[in-house]
């Protein structure tokens, strides 16, 4: 049961409630549109619910904070932040209309407030004067490389501020390539996190400290991030 999971986490009935709503909105609509390839029940809430809550871990988390969640998917970590900490004020950021689409009717069937989903992709948002360096914390659990997904986010975090990813047990060798692309954004690593997980699961968070501001040439546009990290 999901509350098994959950005893380190000061959840009420209702935030139970919530989650479990919620996990029931993705698993219907996985049925005809592809969401996540985890549907069995301990793995979901290990890998999708523990994982994601593992992010406040980092002492960063708490309070009236501003974050973006950087192709978020079926909205992780980015909902399950919302559900423990009401405070925050998220916007949940993917490329895909399907995606955006659902985490819209998540968001009304749950009832959440300072929260809004947003269609486009990162290197083009990122450069606008409504979103250009105006959040405390840029997360990402996306699929990518740390030196593409630290260009594609430091240009939406404010200088003081953070991006958080977070890695299996092969960031060590992400963190190396990423020395670059981590410099060049104008960011410092603070720390490394070890969040192991049941299952036997061993991930790490990588979190960054913004300590200058990013060059406005970043991030580049035309898919670069990806196809040529820093």
């Amino acid at each position: 049961m999901l509350i098994d999971y959950m005893k380190n986490y000061d959840l009420s009935t209702d935030n139970i409630d919530k989650f479990e709503k919620y996990k029931e909105l993705i698993l219907k609509y996985n049925e005809h549109t592809n969401l996540t390839r985890i549907t069995e029940e301990d793995e979901f809430n290990v890998k999708h619910f523990l994982d994601s809550l593992s992010l406040f871990k980092t002492k960063k988390f708490d309070g009236e904070k501003k974050i973006i969640d950087i192709g978020t998917g079926a909205g992780f970590p980015g909902i399950p932040l919302k559900l423990y900490n009401e405070q925050i004020d998220i916007i949940l950021l993917d490329s895909l209309r399907k995606r955006i689409d659902f985490l819209n009717d998540v968001i009304e069937e749950l009832n959440l407030e300072k929260i809004k989903a947003i269609h486009a992709r990162a290197e083009e948002i990122a450069r606008t004067e409504e979103y250009r360096e105006q959040f405390d914390i840029a997360v990402s659990r996306a699929v990518a490389n740390l030196a593409t997904l630290t260009e594609y986010a430091m240009g939406f975090v404010k200088v003081g501020g953070y991006f958080i990813s977070q890695k299996g047990p092969e960031y060590k060798e992400e963190l190396e390539d990423a020395k670059r692309a981590i410099e060049l954004m104008g960011g410092i690593v603070e720390n490394v996190i070890y969040t192991p997980l049941p299952m036997d699961i061993d991930h790490y968070i990588i979190v960054i400290k913004k300590v200058k501001k990013t060059d406005k040439k970043y991030p580049r546009g035309g898919g670069k991030p990806r196809k040529a990290p820093l």
